[in-house]
C-alpha cells in the first residue's frame, strides 16, 4: 500500500507545481515583479513547508538529529540533486540578473553564521531568532534590489488573460495543497518503507525526509526550466535554501533548543559548505549547462557514498 500511495503522491506533486508555475507568472506579469523575485519568495517558502513541518515535529518530540538533518540534506539536494538536474536538461538558461553580484551573499552567508552557531553545539532559541531576523533582512533585499522587466517572459497566451485575483488565490492554494500534501505523503510512506527495510532514523532523517520535502523545489524548478523561466528555477533554490536555514531551523529552534553532535556530523556539514561554494563558483561563472550539472551531481554522489 505504501509504494501505492508514494506514485500517488509524486502525481500530485507534478500537478501541483504545474499550477504554482502558471498562477505565479500571472501574479509576476500583473505587478511588473520579475521571475526571480517570484521563484525565490512565494513558491519558495511555499515548497519549502514540508521541510519546516518535518523539522519542527521532530524538534517538539526533541529529535534534534532529526530536525537538523533534514535542513542539511535539504539544502544539498537542493543545490546538487536538483539545479544539478535542471543544468543538465535546460536546453539553455541565460538569466537577465546578475545572480552572483546580487545573490552569493544569500548563498554563503546563512552557512557561515549556521558554523558560527554550531560551535557550541546547540542551536539555541536566541540564534533562531536571529536566524528569523535573517529571513526578514532577505525579504527586504528583494523586494528593495529587484525591479526587473518581464516583458516576453511570460506565456502569450496568460498576456492576453484578464487578471483575476480570486482564481488565481483558488488555484496556487490548489497547488501548494497538491504539492505540499503529495510531498508529506512522500515522506511518510517513504519512511514506512525504509522501515520497514530496517534504515537508521538518521538515514531516514538525512535522506528519506530531506530528498522528500526537497521533491517539490525539484518538481516546480524542472516545470519553471520546462517553460523556459530559468531565473523562477534558480530563484526557487536561493530562496528555498535561505528559507531552510532561517525559518526552518529558526522556527525548530525556538519550538526547542536544538543539539548537534559535531564529530558525528562534520563530514555532512563540509558537504553542505562544498556544495554552497560549488553553486558560487557557477554563478561567477555562469556555467548554467550540462558541466555545471556534472559538478553538482559529483559532490551529490560523494554525499551519498560516504553516508552509505
Amino acid at each position: 500500500m505504501d509504494y501505492i500511495i508514494f506514485l500517488a503522491a509524486m502525481a500530485a506533486l507534478i500537478y501541483g507545481a504545474d499550477f504554482i508555475i502558471k498562477e505565479s507568472e500571472r501574479i509576476a506579469l500583473h505587478f511588473d515583479i520579475s521571475h526571480f523575485v517570484i521563484g525565490a519568495t512565494l513558491i519558495a517558502f511555499g515548497t519549502s513547508l514540508p521541510e519546516m513541518a518535518a523539522s519542527m515535529v521532530a524538534a517538539y518530540h526533541g529529535k534534534s538529529d532529526m530536525a537538523v538533518a533534514n535542513v542539511v540534506g535539504s539544502v544539498v539536494f537542493n543545490i546538487t540533486l536538483v539545479l544539478g538536474i535542471v543544468f543538465m536538461i535546460a536546453k539553455s538558461m541565460n538569466p537577465e540578473r546578475n545572480l552572483f553580484a546580487m545573490d552569493s551573499a544569500w548563498v554563503i552567508v546563512p552557512v557561515v553564521i549556521l558554523y558560527i552557531m554550531i560551535q557550541d553545539g546547540e542551536i539555541s532559541r536566541f540564534d533562531g531568532i536571529l536566524f528569523l531576523l535573517m529571513m526578514v533582512s532577505y525579504l527586504m533585499f528583494l523586494f528593495t534590489s529587484s525591479k526587473d522587466d518581464i516583458e516576453g517572459e511570460i506565456e502569450e497566451e496568460l498576456q492576453k488573460e484578464k487578471f483575476n485575483w480570486p482564481k488565481s488565490i483558488l488555484l496556487l492554494v490548489i497547488g501548494f495543497a497538491f504539492t505540499i500534501g503529495g510531498a508529506n505523503f512522500v515522506v511518510e510512506s517513504g519512511t514506512n518503507i525504509a522501515r520497514s527495510l530496517e534504515v537508521s532514523e538518521w538515514i531516514i532523517g538525512l535522506f528519506l525526509i530531506s530528498l522528500g520535502t526537497s521533491l517539490p523545489e525539484l518538481v516546480v524548478s524542472l516545470v519553471a526550466v520546462k517553460k523556459d523561466n530559468a531565473e523562477m528555477s534558480i530563484g526557487n533554490i536561493i530562496g528555498s535554501n535561505v528559507a531552510n536555514f532561517s525559518m526552518v531551523l529558526g522556527g525548530s529552534a525556538l519550538i526547542n533548543p536544538l543539539q548537534i553532535n559535531l564529530a558525528a556530523t562534520s563530514y555532512d556539514f563540509l558537504i553542505l559548505a562544498s556544495a554552497s561554494i560549488a553553486l558560487l563558483f557557477i554563478l561567477a561563472n555562469k556555467i548554467y549547462n550540462k558541466a555545471g550539472g556534472i559538478f553538482l551531481l559529483t559532490i551529490l554522489a560523494l554525499f551519498i557514498a560516504h553516508s552509505i
